[in-house]
């Protein structure tokens, strides 16, 4: 690391970037189980902040292990890895006053934490969709719960893998219960208030 030198003080801040953009960043890390509706709320959520104006960026588990963390697999370490990764370049984004949507499993409490960490705490939304696993192994949109319940997968959230619901998050979707759009316009509700307050 001594031949790093890190030119953080020298670059544009992230408040020049937001007057520019007329917008506030924020990090809206939305955790849940696989099939839980994560991806698809991020993406509605995402199409309603662009007919507002807002520049956005979406982060995909699936999208980001297709590249950025293509040489990662499913194992403990390499899980803590993606998400570490991911966490950073959300803060990247962040930091070009970029409202950036976040889905990942994040299983755990542990990796949620070091995420908030990495993003800093002021800034990270954490956003639970609640859905129980057997209603997400009904839905099994990708086919994996049938393929983990055959035991053709390891290591699978839910099963035999832990996931720890968030205690406090700064919203709470029930994907089970309510519908999409409405899961779509609570959250958006409560993140335009946020996003637009340097908009006038």
């Amino acid at each position: 690391m001594e031949n790093i030198h890190p030119i953080f003080d020298r670059i544009l801040d992230r408040s020049q970037k937001e007057r520019l953009l007329k917008q506030r960043a924020a990090v809206i890390w939305m955790v849940g189980l696989s099939g839980s509706g994560k991806s698809t709320i991020a993406q509605a959520l995402e199409k309603r902040l662009h007919q507002d104006g807002c520049l956005t960026q979406l982060l995909d588990g699936d999208n980001l292990r297709s590249g950025l963390n293509s040489n990662l697999g499913f194992s403990e370490e390499d899980r803590r890895e993606n998400l570490r990764r991911s966490a950073e370049t959300a803060k990247l984004f962040l930091n070009c006053g970029i409202i950036t949507i976040c889905s990942f499993i994040s299983p755990t409490a542990e990796v949620r934490e070091r995420a908030k960490s990495i993003i800093g705490e002021a800034d990270f939304l954490e956003v639970h969709v609640k859905c129980s696993f057997d209603a997400c192994a009904k839905r099994d949109v990708k086919g994996l719960y049938a393929k983990a319940l055959r035991g053709e997968i390891k290591n699978f959230t839910g099963l035999d893998a832990p996931f720890e619901e968030p205690q406090n998050p700064w919203l709470q979707l029930n994907s089970e219960e309510e519908s999409e759009e409405a899961c779509v316009e609570l959250l958006y509700t409560k993140l335009i208030q946020r996003v637009k307050t340097q908009q006038d």
